[in-house]
């Protein structure tokens, strides 16, 4: 059975991409902690971090600090903050999100109801800085 984060993969689901690469995708976390947080997800479903081949795991992290990177460049964060729960969907996925302190660490501060417009601006923002970073043949259309 598909994880809910293949579905979005394969468009059966919506989702706010920002980067795709054939080995893995980078989309906007629809319970985010911060406005551009985002979701890096290899198109393999693998369950837990610690199962995943050496080779994808390499590609992932160099996906999620290429994303991080533009979220301090794009949406002026003083840092880009990284972490893997593991628990929510059975589908690898790192957490990459805009942080300007460890506070912001926190999974209970989550938003459940995002503003529509702030996560199209963040979507939109970190597409932008990608392509001024040269990544531009990774990142969708707005």
């Amino acid at each position: 059975m598909s994880t809910v984060f293949t579905k979005i993969i394969n468009g059966e689901l919506p989702g706010r991409f920002v980067w795709q690469d054939d080995r893995c995708v980078g989309f906007l976390d629809i319970n985010p902690l911060s406005y551009g947080h985002t979701l890096v997800v290899p198109r393999e479903e693998v369950d837990m971090w610690t199962e995943v081949p050496e080779d994808l795991n390499t590609h992932v992290y160099t996906v999620a600090s290429r994303i991080g990177a533009a979220q301090v460049a794009g949406l002026g964060a003083a840092r880009a903050g990284m972490m893997i729960a593991g628990y929510e969907v059975p589908h690898l996925h790192l957490h990459v999100f805009p942080t300007q302190s460890l506070a912001d660490f926190d999974l209970r501060k989550i938003m459940r109801n995002p503003d529509e417009a702030k996560m199209d601006e963040a979507a939109t923002k970190l597409r932008a800085a990608l392509r001024e970073a040269g990544y531009g043949e990774f990142v969708p259309a707005d």
